[in-house]
């Protein structure tokens, strides 16, 4: 019988990153040990000056039906879906497998059949996404063992490989909350045990990225690894070119925090608005909303104040991903960490409409209760969670 390779695939703006990615029992998943990452500007149709089509066109299209595709997007796009096919060609040649199950994570919004993406802000329009992919990999000798069910979203699998990862977060209990932050930022949750998509939830929580506060700053600016560094690059006043090209990223600019004004700034920043968001998080769940934010997109519909989770306590608070990694280096530095928990416990103190009951769980005195928050290790949870969607799409009890 031949061997079948389950792979988990993390796909980003500039590369893709594919895992082996193991079965151990009892719906139990482990990354293996083996990781293949393709740049997408390693490829000859890949276009440096690429320009992506206008948003509003994109959603237009998307909505009548009819996505006609530029030529540079269909040059442009080849780099992508031939990266993301040769990690996988890849990954089954070096462990000798000649079938394969893939699980994709990718951005944009999706086609109809979900195999496709068909709005991508900062990128091209790929709605033959998997089927260009397949062919591809048919044609290197390798068999798909089943077909690309459906593409995914990082956030979602964050969520899942939270819950199904050896290592998971989310495995041992029933109510909580992650947020992870890297190129982008992930939501996810878990209420009643089951883990529930923020897009099945959209009618009374907003995803990170949709809020904005009272400076008009998105909040995906403070969880985002490329936020955190823009904040920093306009209160040093250095361009953010020039950090890249330097190699100072948030670990970097965390170092300076004792000596550096614009590094301080920057963190307390980030401290602050990390809290008023997992207040935000805790009081949404609990309580229904209470508009602690505006919306970036002011069109947007508002938040229903009732849902089924009213009532709901969080047993953690789960940062993941890059931001976790910070979060994890800050802790004992009084950076970052110390902050962050000193102002969620005053939101929490202060807040004059939820009950003792809430403030109780939340807080250990006036101060709030640390053991909640958990800074995972699952660094590339958005790919194991990948390939145990796949798996559980096509073995189900």
């Amino acid at each position: 019988m031949s061997k079948v390779l389950l792979v988990g695939i993390d796909g980003g703006a500039t590369k893709i990153s594919g895992w082996t990615t193991e079965v151990i029992k009892d719906k139990t998943f482990n990354l293996g040990d083996i990781n293949v990452v393709k740049e997408y500007r390693e490829y000859d149709d890949f276009m440096p000056s690429f320009k992506p089509v206008n948003i509003q066109l994109q959603l237009g299209e998307m909505n009548e039906g009819e996505i006609e595709l530029t030529i540079e997007e269909q040059k442009h796009g080849k780099a992508y879906m031939y990266a993301a096919a040769d990690v996988i060609i890849e990954l089954a040649k070096k462990v000798g497998a000649d079938r394969v199950l893939v699980g994709i994570g990718m951005p944009g919004l999706k086609s109809s059949d979900k195999r496709g993406i068909v709005v991508l802000a900062n990128g091209p329009r790929m709605p033959k996404y998997c089927d260009v992919i397949e062919k591809r990999v048919e044609a290197a000798g390798i068999k798909m063992d089943k077909p690309i069910h459906h593409l995914g979203s990082d956030a979602d699998y964050c969520g899942i490989g939270e819950e199904y990862s050896h290592d998971g977060l989310f495995r041992d209990v029933k109510n909580s909350y992650y947020l992870g932050g890297g190129t982008g930022v992930a939501d996810a949750m878990k209420l009643q045990g089951k883990l529930l998509p923020f897009d099945q939830a959209k009618t009374w929580i907003a995803k990170t990225w949709e809020m904005k506060n009272s400076e008009g700053r998105s909040m995906e600016g403070y969880a985002s690894s490329g936020g955190i560094q823009k904040l920093y690059a306009e209160f040093a006043d250095i361009p953010l070119a020039e950090l890249q090209e330097k190699e100072i990223y948030p670990p970097q600019i965390l170092d300076l925090f004792d000596e550096d004004a614009a590094a301080k700034r920057s963190f307390n920043d980030v401290s602050y608005n990390i809290a008023k968001l997992l207040y935000e998080r805790l009081v949404t769940i609990y309580g229904g909303w209470h508009h602690c934010f505006e919306f970036v997109n002011s069109n947007r519909a508002d938040l229903s104040e009732k849902h089924p989770y009213r009532g709901t306590l969080l047993d953690s608070i789960i940062i993941g991903q890059r931001l976790g990694d910070l979060l994890g280096e800050s802790k004992g530095k009084h950076v970052f960490y110390e902050p962050m928990l000193e102002f969620l416990g005053k939101f929490i103190v202060e807040t004059p409409y939820l009950d003792l009951k809430f403030k109780n769980h939340y807080l250990k005195g006036e101060q709030f209760n640390e053991a909640l928050i958990k800074t995972s290790r699952l660094r590339e949870a958005p790919a194991i969670g990948a390939g145990v969607d796949a798996y559980l799409t096509y073995h189900k009890e």
